[in-house]
């Protein structure tokens, strides 16, 4: 099979809650002390994937993480119960569901030795997700063991944060060319932090051995980040030749394009204009927090964004007249992960692009309709109904937790992750 877009979905842990640790998420503060619903949740991402199974993708998923993490409390010298509840919080975070922090992956068309390379992130911005990259770094040498096509990197060592494939695009005439790869950084967005380090990303570039005269550099909008675009993917996606992306997006958008455009003529940047759509729609929206793929077969491309997406009349009328003007975009794709986007991550959030050979990776980690029907059966299960804040220094619920995602694994052959 040739080189193929695999989109690996986070599967949604048992410890989702609404804790509010994420300053510049807007939905996240906003939801903060709500109760969560995980089992709903993780069977709303398991949707999604069957909806992507059902355009004819290839689709991936990986598994939560081991919550409460107490191995980082006993770092603090603390523990579940003693903890103060911020530090109980960020331990019992399953914001690892969101697979586009897990890693940067630059596939083998653009790399020097001609494999596709996966490096951790290390989200050291975000103190609940700072302690991910140890579990997410062996799920990915899992995953991607075959060493004839991958090379995994560990994460860059602070104080320069990494926040994966959030902040960062590759455009390209077809998944299996060679391309352009885009690193986005910021410097600073007013009252929240700017999270991606330029020299993350150059750092990020040089372990994936990839040209330099072929990878761009880019400030993302302090505008954006001060609005509440904490990642680049809250305002721009790319596929292949197409760049979809708001007005605002960019610091220095012309130069960008202009750059783009010199090194990939065929670029077709579509432009959402901030008069049309507000950064604040935008935001609130997740119409960027998309996932635009190529549908097989010649179909164009799809745009799976979030059905809040729908329901915001700026936003849809927007959408669809750019659809109905026979562009690049010819379908649109509303899905349900409202647990996810009352978190702040819409459906770009919840995926790991990689393009790839599929009969490269370890097959446990490869979705089908028979896999998706035992995982949901799984959560069904397993999963708690419902999580409020106050309830995670309950012993009980931890004990529930870790035994759910026990019961995972083994559904899914993959108990060497506990």
């Amino acid at each position: 099979m040739a080189l193929v877009e695999i989109n690996f979905d986070g599967i949604i842990g048992p410890s989702h809650n609404y804790a509010g640790l994420s300053l510049g998420n807007l939905a996240s503060s906003d939801n903060a002390g709500a109760p969560s619903y995980p089992r709903a949740a993780a069977l709303q991402g398991i949707e999604k994937m069957r909806a992507n199974l059902r355009l004819g993708l290839v689709q991936g998923f990986f598994m939560p993480l081991d919550r409460p993490n107490q191995s980082w409390l006993t770092g603090l010298s603390t523990d579940m119960q003693s903890a103060e509840p911020h530090i109980r919080a960020a331990a019992f975070s399953a914001s690892a569901m969101w697979a586009a922090n897990a890693a940067t992956v630059s596939p083998a068309p653009d790399t020097l030795d001609g494999k596709c390379h996966l490096s951790a992130a290390n989200l050291i911005t975000m103190a609940h997700r700072s302690h991910e990259w140890p579990g997410t770094l062996a799920q990915l040498r899992l995953a991607f063991a075959d060493k004839r096509h991958f090379e995994v990197h560990s994460p860059v060592p602070p104080p320069f944060g990494d926040e994966g494939a959030a902040n960062f695009m590759r455009l390209c005439p077809s998944h299996g060319d060679a391309g352009i790869e885009i690193f986005v950084y910021g410097k600073a967005g007013g009252p929240f932090p700017a999270r991606q380090h330029i020299e993350a990303s150059k750092a990020v570039a040089r372990a994936h051995r990839l040209d330099p005269a072929r990878t761009l550099f880019v400030q993302q909008s302090e505008t954006a980040i001060a609005a509440g675009a904490f990642h680049n993917d809250v305002v721009a996606v790319a596929n292949e030749r197409v760049l979809f992306i708001h007005e605002q997006a960019f610091e220095h958008p012309e130069r960008t394009y202009a750059d783009i455009k010199r090194l990939l003529p065929e670029a077709n940047i579509v432009i959402v204009p901030a008069d049309k759509v507000s950064l604040a729609d935008a935001i609130q929206s997740y119409l960027f927090n998309a996932q635009l793929v190529t549908l097989p077969d010649g179909g164009g491309m799809a745009l799976i964004l979030p059905s809040e997406a729908q329901e915001n009349l700026r936003v849809w009328d927007w959408l669809t007249k750019m659809v109905a003007g026979n562009g690049a975009i010819r379908k649109l794709v509303p899905v349900d992960v409202r647990q996810s986007m009352a978190n702040g991550g819409g459906p770009a959030c919840l995926r790991l692009r990689v393009v790839a050979n599929p009969l490269t990776v370890d097959p446990r980690f490869i979705a089908n309709e028979a896999k998706l029907d035992r995982i949901a059966s799984v959560v069904s299960a397993c999963w708690p109904e419902t999580i409020s804040p106050d309830q995670l220094g309950d012993a009980a619920l931890a004990d529930q937790v870790q035994m759910a995602r026990l019961a995972l694994l083994n559904a899914c052959e993959l108990t060497m992750l506990a």
